[in-house]
């Protein structure tokens, strides 16, 4: 086990944690929590050797096989998979000694070598390499491509494949969904569900703890506790102790008070009433979590938006892409005021594309766009924190963006998102006129948010805004899009902000973007199924092919039919109409056959024009009857030609 006795960490002069007294048992799936710089990746290196406590003991098993993501990847040649099977040392030092045994013909030392690699399942290592990649995204053309020609986002996927690859004891992962999407994340849950070993794990998405993790370790005022169950079982104990302060209770329930009142106010309202649903989601959740949020830097709301047109965008019958090809096709969307869509999809389906799309990014290669008159558009992407001027400060950013507003206003505006004071000494690094060169990822996704929400859109386009963001930090977030009042288009790997925040999803698969008649859970099963496909294509590709062919030939076959159903359709049509058509003359014929039987109109003084007549019109509904059977019988033989089945 892992076992702390009376621990003091620092950092410098800076305390981390003091006095740290727990025990981490084997197999146990343990959440490491805390504010930003209290001190998780410390902890981390502490554990990996990188670092040493100032006072008391820190006892592991010496044996231990440690497993981590690095934080670096060299452009390397080596093949994406020949990377990724690195991570098992065991098994590239048995390869190196059977390559160096079989070099001096060493009968019986190949033969240890090879029982060896049967023992750790080494012949099965290139599959299971293979099966990491693809779970965490890679095509099966990616595994012979080059480290080098990887983009810095899929080099750290390969650097937590290879981490995974590696058969530890102890596994410690620091934030590991940062550069994943919502498929990689489930993904990657359901693997760490089957770990076997210990397993330590820093993140800042709810979900992903809860379902993970069975012991939440908190850092808070250099104290280490640990606490039993999932990440939102810690919050609820942690809430508890917090609601016991009286003063910080009294302001959770007047922020309960205000959200009760705006439900009551609203939620009869039509073009209110997604909000206000919105709204109970967040007073449930709130009840049980939001003690537990109290202390949190950051507090912010949307500004009014504009007057929304309705519709605000209208795309019809549209394509677009990057090159010839086109990544999206047949592309109808509405948006209306009020409305809060999640895109789902897997990686490289064209979830950012279409966002790029929506925000005047990307042009249409086809069809037409029409935006509404006074749309006003709020766009937020990972690559946009670049364009942030790395000399400036936030202040200067937001006098930049508004230089009518007052300082003063700004400053409390900054205030909201943590950006506090100036520039001072120790402790002030991220103040309101910090120059922003020197930030974090996370720091530089807070000061883009809050340009994008003065701003005041009236549509707001959210490319995975939580990248790099703690979890106090989404917390806030996630209430201020539940308060905004204009429409929402998301793309997230957090599910508990797509849950807390949207109110219904659209799915991007195969060039096509279409609603999802479904929740979350619906999609985890469908990335499951498509998964399950795609694992029995690859086991038994002739029995898949079988299968597609007939598929194919029951396409053709239904194809076929439908054209022999057009084809026999109005030639019944036609039979029936003649039918009837007969059925009458033949009728009247009948009655004018029996009509000219009787011998009056034969007689002496009989009505001489009366009888012609009558002639005239048997003799044409002769000729008609004649016709009408010929075609008939044409209709007939026609039909027979053409089989119904």
């Amino acid at each position: 086990m892992i076992q702390f006795r009376n621990l003091r960490l620092a950092r410098g002069a800076k305390i981390l944690v003091d006095a740290a007294t727990l025990q981490i048992h084997p197999g146990w799936k343990v959440g490491l929590t805390g504010a930003n710089g209290s001190g998780k990746s410390s902890l981390f290196a502490l554990l990996r050797g990188g670092l040493h406590q100032e006072e008391g003991d820190l006892e592991m098993p010496p044996a231990w096989v440690v497993a981590h993501v690095a934080q670096e990847t060299p452009a390397l040649d080596r093949s994406a998979l020949d990377y990724a099977l690195d991570g098992d040392a065991e098994l590239r030092a048995i390869e190196a000694a059977l390559a160096a045994a079989e070099d001096v013909h060493d009968g019986a030392r190949i033969g240890e070598l090879h029982a060896r690699l049967g023992e750790i399942d080494g012949y099965a290592a290139p599959a299971r390499a293979a099966a990491l990649l693809d779970g965490l995204g890679f095509t099966p053309t990616d595994l012979a491509r080059p480290v080098a020609d990887f983009s810095g986002g899929w080099r750290m996927r390969l650097n937590l494949a290879q981490a995974l690859m590696c058969r530890s004891d102890l596994l410690l992962l620091d934030e590991p969904t940062n550069h994943l999407d919502l498929d990689a994340v489930i993904w990657l849950e359901q693997w760490l569900r089957g770990y076997a070993g210990t397993l330590i794990l820093i993140s800042h998405d709810r979900e992903f703890l809860d379902a993970c993790v069975s012991h939440v370790a908190h850092i808070e005022q250099q104290r280490l506790t640990l606490y039993s169950g999932g990440y939102t079982d810690f919050e609820r104990q942690r809430a508890e102790r917090l609601a016991q302060q009286q003063g910080l209770y009294e302001k959770q329930q007047r922020e309960i008070a205000h959200i009760e009142d705006y439900i009551r106010r609203f939620r009869a309202k039509a073009t209110k009433a997604r909000q206000a649903q919105s709204r109970i989601k967040a007073l449930e959740r709130m009840e049980l979590v939001s003690a537990a949020h109290i202390d949190t830097p950051f507090a912010f709301a949307f500004r009014p938006a504009p007057a929304a047109p309705d519709p605000l965008l209208r795309i019809e019958d549209g394509a677009v892409g990057y090159g010839v090809a086109p990544v999206l096709t047949g592309l109808d969307l509405v948006l209306r005021p009020g409305e809060r869509i999640g895109l789902l999809g897997r990686n490289g389906a064209g979830k950012s594309t279409l966002i790029k799309l929506l925000a005047g990014g990307l042009p249409l290669g086809a069809g037409t766009r029409t935006d509404g008159k006074g749309l006003a558009t709020g766009y937020f992407a990972q690559h946009q924190l670049e364009t942030l001027r790395a000399d400036e400060s936030p202040l200067q950013h937001m006098q930049r963006l508004d230089p009518q507003a007052r300082e003063q206003d700004l400053r409390n505006y900054l205030g909201g998102f943590d950006f506090r004071g100036d520039v001072s000494g120790e402790g002030a690094v991220t103040g309101a006129t910090t120059p922003c060169g020197s930030f974090s990822g996370g720091e530089k996704s807070r000061l883009a948010l809050a340009l994008l929400i003065w701003r005041r859109p009236n549509l707001l386009l959210l490319d995975e805004p939580t990248n790099h963001l703690d979890l106090e930090m989404r917390h806030a977030l996630t209430l201020a899009l539940q308060d905004f009042e204009g429409a929402m288009v998301l793309v997230s790997h957090d599910r508990a902000l797509l849950r807390a925040t949207c109110d219904r999803f659209v799915l991007v698969d195969g060039g096509r973007v279409q609603p999802f008649d479904g929740d979350l859970d619906d999609y985890r099963d469908w990335l499951a199924e498509r998964r399950a496909a795609a694992l029995a294509a690859a086991q038994c590709p002739d029995r898949v092919a079988e299968k597609a062919e007939r598929k194919a030939d029951r396409a053709q076959a239904a194809a076929d039919r439908q054209v022999r159903l057009a084809a026999r359709r109005p030639l019944v049509k036609e039979r029936e109409q003649l039918e009837r058509r007969l059925a009458e003359r033949q009728r009247e014929k009948a009655q004018l056959d029996d009509r000219l039987a009787d011998p009056a109109l034969y007689a002496a003084g009989a009505d001489v024009a009366l009888l012609q007549g009558l002639l005239v019109r048997q003799a044409e509904l002769a000729t008609a009857i004649d016709e009408a059977e010929l075609r008939w019988l044409e209709i007939e033989e026609a039909l027979e030609a053409i089989p119904a089945e």
